[in-house]
């Protein structure tokens, strides 16, 4: 395990907040403001993304206990749970191997399933960019866009890229191990049943969470219950901000 990199704001029931693939714990801006009014909100960098240190293990079981860590390091012996994509996966994994530390769960857009690899075109791009040589950010988003089409999905993706003490372009994230470790990224978590309130939340538009996958949630999470949101792909904390805010304050707080 390892010391991940965090921001904590609010006051109230803890609420860790865990990121996807590619992504960091600025991606949920807009839920820690609002969340952190009513919750204690620690907000994670997964390890191999962001400011939290790089490793060559990269699989749930790891980031579950890295999360433990933090959890024990902040003295917090129980929170609410809530993460998107490959974060999601990190946080059933987490709420299956200890039950004990989470009071309530939240899954946004993924199922606890292996999934085939669809990445491809993002590491190829990603790979793509010779960081020696970069000059701007433009020039890294002209040939990204020669891999991945979607203008927003480009603009996620450089939010890893900074300057580093030489002023030189460079990956927060690890993107090597991250593509050597791409089949434990898919994989499925695994663990006893949560017997815990689960709230599975989904894009209307994606294709992550289908009705093939019930029997999987359902087995691992028997209190799970189910929110789409309409118009919506696969962040929808990021498309619909308001009505997914709403969701999660609603579940996090069933007596109020």
């Amino acid at each position: 395990m390892m010391q991940l990199n965090f921001h904590r704001s609010g006051r109230g029931t803890p609420l860790v907040i865990l990121h996807g693939l590619f992504g960091t714990l600025e991606n949920w801006g807009a839920q820690i403001r609002q969340l952190s009014e009513h919750f204690d909100v620690i907000a994670v960098d997964l390890r191999n993304h962001g400011r939290s240190p790089h490793d060559e293990r990269m699989d749930y079981t790891a980031m579950a206990a890295d999360v433990i860590e933090l959890m024990n390091r902040l003295e917090v012996d129980r929170a609410c749970l809530m993460g998107h994509s490959m974060g999601g996966k990190a946080a059933m994994q987490l709420a299956m191997s200890h039950p004990e530390r989470v009071e309530r769960l939240i899954v946004v857009d993924i199922a606890p399933v292996e999934y085939p690899p669809h990445h491809n075109d993002v590491f190829n791009g990603l790979n793509s960019i010779d960081l020696a040589s970069l000059a701007s950010r433009k020039d890294a988003d002209n040939t990204l866009s020669q891999y991945v089409d979607a203008e927003a999905t480009r603009a996620f993706l450089l939010k890893n890229l900074y300057r580093d003490e030489h002023k030189k372009f460079a990956w927060r994230m690890n993107l090597p191990v991250l593509e050597q470790q791409y089949g434990q990224i898919a994989a499925e978590p695994k663990g006893s049943p949560y017997n815990g309130p689960v709230l599975f939340i989904k894009g209307g538009e994606s294709d992550y969470i289908l009705r093939e996958h019930q029997q999987a949630i359902v087995s691992r999470f028997p209190e799970a219950s189910f929110k789409v949101i309409a118009g919506a792909g696969h962040l929808p904390h990021v498309e619909k901000p308001a009505l997914f805010t709403r969701l999660v304050e609603k579940f996090l707080t069933p007596d109020s």
